[in-house]
């Protein structure tokens, strides 16, 4: 199985904290559409005929598309690739877009998952990270999609930023509970170079980010959901039993997937490779039959770094079979040596056969991550 990513580069506005890639000029939208239809051509053999299980219109804002426009992407993939009957097909959408015709449209495409960017439900925060929607927006949207029958939803949540007290805090977690929404994914706010939200800070027009304050949100927010069966299957992600997100959950383990469209990344368990992220570029190179992308074979040690990053971030753990079986008996007991340390800080647990972080680890998941690492020519198979 694998899946398929479609980065749609467009918004409506840019808010302040948002690093992706994207224009919000929509001039060259229909001419985008039909570069990354003809990607999608060329790149039909890159997963060696395996069934595509999940389908990912990410952005960007792909709500900006209309229907037509999105199934015609979908025919697209369809004709050059095989999909498993009833593949996941998820839209992130914008709470501005979800309006009584889109839903309605939406309901007559593939489309049968909605990630909806909330971020907040005050209007004062909104405001702050220059979103497009209003708090009420978000609600209409939510109970619309719902009575709409789409009800496979997950929705975005940001903690950790000047604004958010923690009453709102805990008043932002409380309405999703009210909706009963099975899908949370809720990240602490970042401050990204060359970003609005950087030169703010840098120009002293904006308080900086409080880790004190992010990690204590962080720690509610994980105690709130669990009182009420959500599973924290991965670090920024939470859901109830059996509602976790296929696609993403396919890149925490390792599972192969092409992206489409400028940006994008693609990953085939060799190598790695990305788009490039310049809309201009992209078309051009399209136009000339080309793929603008650079690539990066992975090593032994790449692979097993990157298994370590996106396991350890996982519910499932490092499982040290896995690491056995592909990369030694001796490189397993090195791992548990370096783990000591933080298997006697309560941070790791060894559980079946698995090191898996503790709510406590939780908070220096990164830390903890980078210090299993290895270097190059570390390991001995």
């Amino acid at each position: 199985m694998a899946g398929i990513y479609i980065h749609i580069p467009f918004c409506k506005q840019a808010c302040h904290y948002c690093d992706f890639h994207f224009s919000t000029s929509l001039k060259y939208k229909d001419e985008m559409l039909q570069s990354i239809r003809k990607e999608i051509q060329r790149q039909k053999h890159y997963l060696e005929n395996q069934k595509i299980e999940t389908i990912y219109f990410g952005g960007g804002t792909p709500s900006l598309l209309n229907s037509d426009e999105i199934d015609k992407l979908l025919e697209t993939i369809q004709t050059n690739f095989e999909l498993i009957a009833h593949p996941e097909v998820t839209l992130e959408a914008n709470p501005d877009d979800l309006d009584l015709r889109k839903l309605r449209d939406l309901r007559n495409t593939s489309v049968n998952r909605l990630s909806i960017g909330v971020q907040s439900f005050f209007d004062e925060d909104l405001k702050w990270m220059n979103r497009a929607h209003l708090a009420k927006e978000a609600e209409y949207a939510i109970k619309r999609a719902q009575d709409f029958g789409l009800e496979n939803i997950t929705i975005d949540l940001i903690y950790g930023y000047p604004l958010l007290s923690d009453e709102k805090w805990k008043q932002n977690i409380q309405n999703v509970l009210d909706f009963d929404i099975p899908h949370i994914s809720s990240y602490s706010m970042t401050v990204e170079p060359k970003t609005a939200l950087a030169g703010f800070i840098n120009k002293g027009h904006q308080k900086a980010m409080d880790d004190l304050q992010s990690a204590n949100q962080f720690q509610y927010l994980m105690a709130e959901l669990s009182v009420n069966g959500f599973e924290h299957y991965e670090i920024s992600n939470f859901a109830k039993p059996e509602q976790y997100s296929k696609h993403n959950t396919n890149y925490w383990r390792g599972v192969h997937y092409l992206g489409i469209g400028p940006s994008a990344h693609s990953f085939n368990g060799e190598s790695r490779q990305w788009n490039v992220a310049n809309n201009a570029k992209y078309l051009s190179a399209l136009q000339r039959n080309e793929i603008p992308f650079e690539i990066e074979k992975l090593t032994s040690e790449n692979r097993y770094n990157e298994y370590l990053m996106t396991s350890l971030r996982t519910q499932w753990g490092v499982d040290l079979k896995t690491v056995e079986t592909a990369y030694g008996t001796e490189q397993k007991s090195n791992l548990l040596a370096s783990a000591d340390e933080y298997l006697d800080k309560n941070w790791l647990a060894l559980t079946e056969n698995k090191l898996v972080l503790t709510q406590a680890g939780k908070l220096y998941a990164d830390l903890i991550a980078s210090e299993l690492f290895i270097t190059e020519n570390e390991l001995q198979k």
